[in-house]
């Protein structure tokens, strides 16, 4: 477990449950007095209207104060909730250091479907069984990569990361991702106070409804139009105060308004699909707001961050007060349903005032929410990638660099290996040495190396630190064959499933950027003969089209394949030793072909007898 981030993290998760544990008191003691003055309002109510012995202006006591104790309620309600969240926050933090699933709010272990130390937002909505390399890397999904990086609260953030994992971003991309990964990584109360809110987004946020409504074409609201509205209401008004003023202005009141009532029925079409759209998308902008208001206090200075700043102004206005006049709006449409402000309501035509007064907002600016989504989302992703950089201040960003295949690895793990049990090795593949044959028995490691090379290059390729202590690399494509299945639906088998994937990653290596290929015991459903001649094309192919990559295999007859390309392969091994009984691996990667294999020691060793 990482020293400092821990103690930090352990330091600020004794706060919020200190404060949590403080905020549940107050909140139960003003409960409990809500309680008191409700009982003493039903006793002095009795007083008032049963004994008559106390005049019942002092029933305003006892309800006032119930009314400012139920505000107060809400209030620590809501305070002691947010504490909770930020301890849970940090319960998280502390799971991702430690390897475990995090806890519940009552202390249990969550499930296995909270993946690594994450929330229970796991990425499983993104697994495709088409993509050339998510689910051999097990980037989605429980116990995944993106359940150990994702604090995204929001689902606009969500579908960014898991966006930059599943394709990888160009060199310029990339070192403007890491830049801001560099500034966001110190800035640990802002990604708390990010993910806080995004708890309530992520309870009300539509980001698809959201920005539907923001990009359909206006129903329209003249200029002309909004001020004939006005005039009349205004002279209502007047009206209506003169006559109750003692002037004769009552005939007056009634013929402006009929006029009201006429201009109200030509819109009264307009006007209800104008407040029966605006209704779930004035809420969720409210909610949106808060996270907006975040970031526009937040200074940055790498570039993209500044972009992604000045992205969210609207004619140099912040969202957030946009969004809050468009609260405003929502909020007194609302009061039409007052039963006492209802005949003012029609009288000033304040329905479809503000109704049409929403609609020119939308006009204005609901094509920015869209951009005001794509910014919180995606940094939320670079502070998903920052809290990985955090809790890793050993690992460092890789260095892209222009030309030709390369991939140069210098004590490469697997993030999602405990440290004490990741076991590093050096890899290195360019235009010189392509392909390396990994040879060794089972469990020995090889699939482990696959899939510590791949998920290093996402991480790298999508702007994170990586788990190695360097690691340079070209722009890369990735393409995998390590967990393919067989498919009962479609009637396909494990070899045909794994050939179609051999396929597709061999047309890729015809395209740019370059490719970097894992294949994982490559044509093991087919016989030796046909597995020799097709290994070695299928290769041979990748290798003459400038690929780069590596071929585990434990049949030690594919070996031939790298010598038949020297010097653009080499064969290297994983090796193990059979000590009283038991397999002991060292996890390291050794030149040459492994000399020997455990299978029957395997079998014996849990009870078969061969």
């Amino acid at each position: 477990m990482n020293g400092a981030p821990a103690e930090e993290y352990a330091r600020r998760l004794a706060v919020r449950r200190a404060a949590a544990e403080r905020l549940g008191a107050r909140a139960r003691r003003l409960s409990t007095a809500r309680l008191v003055v409700f009982l003493a309002g039903v006793a002095l109510a009795f007083a008032v209207f049963a004994a008559k012995r106390v005049p019942a202006p002092w029933l305003a006591l006892p309800a006032v104060v119930f009314v400012a104790l139920v505000v107060r309620h809400d209030r620590a309600i809501q305070a002691h909730a947010r504490a909770e969240r930020a301890a849970a926050f940090y319960e998280r933090g502390l799971a991702r250091l430690e390897r475990r699933p995090p806890r519940d709010a009552d202390g249990a272990r969550g499930d296995s479907r909270d993946g690594i130390g994450t929330s229970a937002e796991t990425g499983e909505r993104f697994l495709d069984a088409g993509h050339l390399y998510a689910a051999d890397l097990d980037l989605f999904g429980p116990g995944s990569l993106f359940a150990l990086l994702c604090s995204a609260r929001t689902r606009a953030g969500e579908d960014t990361l898991a966006a930059w994992l599943r394709e990888p971003a160009a060199p310029a991309e990339v070192r403007a991702r890491q830049a801001a990964v560099a500034e966001l990584r110190g800035r640990l109360d802002l990604r708390e106070d990010l993910a806080l809110l995004g708890d309530d987004v992520r309870a009300g946020l539509a980001p698809d409804a959201l920005a539907a409504w923001g990009t359909t074409p206006s129903v329209g609201a003249p200029a002309a139009l909004r001020a004939a509205l006005a005039i009349v209401a205004a002279l209502v008004l007047g009206a209506v105060a003169g006559t109750l003023l003692g002037a004769p202005l009552l005939p007056l009141v009634l013929a402006l308004g009929g006029v009201a009532f006429g201009l109200a029925a030509t819109q009264r079409r307009r006007v209800g699909a104008i407040v029966r759209a605006v209704g779930r998308p004035g809420r969720d902008l409210a909610l949106l707001a808060a996270l907006l208001a975040r970031i526009e206090a937040e200074r940055f200075s790498a570039p993209r961050l500044v972009a992604l700043r000045a992205a969210l102004d609207t004619g140099g206005v912040p969202p957030s007060k946009r969004v809050a006049r468009l609260r405003l709006l929502v909020d007194l449409i609302d009061a039409r349903r007052n039963q006492l402000f209802a005949p003012i309501a029609a009288l000033t035509l304040w329905t479809t005032q503000l109704a049409l007064a929403i609609e020119a907002w939308r006009r204005d600016f609901g094509p920015a929410v869209v951009r005001w989504l794509a910014a919180v989302g995606e940094l939320e992703a670079l502070c998903a990638l920052a809290g990985f950089a955090y809790e890793h201040p050993a690992s460092p960003f890789p260095e892209i660099v222009e030309g030709e295949a390369l991939y140069d690895a210098e004590g490469l793990v697997h993030p999602l290996l405990a440290p004490e049990r990741a076991v590093p090795n050096d890899v290195r593949l360019d235009a010189s040495l392509r392909l390396l044959l990994v040879s060794g028995s089972n469990m020995s490691g090889k699939s482990t190396l696959l899939r510590s090379v791949g998920v290093n290059a996402v991480l790298a390729l999508a702007g994170a630190p990586v788990c190695a202590r360097r690691l340079r690399l070209s722009p890369l494509a990735l393409g995998a064959s390590i967990r393919v299945q067989d498919s009962l639906q479609e009637g396909a088998s494990r070899f045909y499933a794994e050939i179609t994937r051999l396929g597709r990653i061999v047309r890729r290596a015809e395209e740019t950027p370059p490719l970097i290929f894992l294949l994982d015991e490559i044509l093991a459903g087919t016989n030796s003969h046909d597995r020799r001649i097709g290994a070695a094309a299928i290769v041979r192919g990748l290798v003459e089209r400038g690929a780069i990559g590596l071929v585990t295999t434990h049949d030690l007859a594919l070996a031939e394949i790298a010598d038949r390309l020297a010097p653009r392969a080499a064969n290297v091994h994983f090796a193990d030793q059979l000590v009283g009984g038991e397999m002991h691996f060292d996890y390291r990667l050794h030149a040459g072909v492994v000399s020997h294999s455990n299978a029957l020691e395997l079998m014996r060793a849990v009870g078969l007898e061969v």
